[in-house]
């Protein structure tokens, strides 16, 4: 009769599951108008245009959030749009 030949299986690494950060964005008229600062703010200190993934980092909020504030300073007629940027009027 033939021999078994031991095996031995290696122990899968544990997967790590990676969990995208909900980012729940409150929406009323303090909060909103919190998130316009931040973005005008973070406009100001830049001086030049910026993209919307740009002025997020900057300003350290969402891209949710920059839309947010954007969209309070568009209907002041605060920011405009400059070749797909953003930049103070």
């Amino acid at each position: 009769m033939a021999e078994k030949k031991a095996t031995t299986k290696k122990a899968a690494a544990p997967v790590k599951k990676s969990v995208a950060k909900k980012v729940e964005v409150v929406v009323n008229a303090e909060s909103v108008g919190f998130r316009a600062g931040d973005v005008y703010q973070a406009l100001a200190t830049a001086e030049k245009a910026l993209t919307i993934a740009e002025i997020a980092k900057a300003a350290k909020i969402s891209e949710q959030e920059t839309l947010l504030g954007m969209g309070w300073l568009f209907k002041e007629g605060k920011i405009k749009d400059e070749d797909n940027k953003i930049v103070l009027a």
